[in-house]
């Protein structure tokens, strides 16, 4: 791969800020931490790849995949391995 097409990927998915705008209220800049951007062409791709390995740690539990949303489902007998799963999973919440 051409050096300039990897840095034009890496430059996608770094760097990325945030802000607000609600009436003439703007909020501070954010950094954007999330993997994957919503509405690029890219995104799906990106999604299918972060979202490969997302397994549940507990056999109770489960991971559900849709489109580009991912949904962990807890049994109400087993609530308390939530912490454990979002840590396990740490791209699920």
């Amino acid at each position: 791969m051409k050096i300039e097409k990897k840095q034009r990927i890496e430059n996608f998915f770094t760097g990325r800020v945030h802000c607000t705008r609600f009436g003439n209220d703007i909020s501070e800049v954010a950094e954007i931490t999330a993997s994957i951007v919503q509405g690029s062409s890219l995104g799906p791709a990106a999604y299918v790849v972060a979202a490969a390995d997302l397994r549940p740690r507990r056999d109770d539990n489960v991971i559900i995949k849709y489109a580009d949303d991912t949904y962990l489902i807890v049994p109400s007998d087993s609530n308390d391995t939530c912490i454990e799963e979002l840590r396990h999973n740490p791209g699920v919440g």
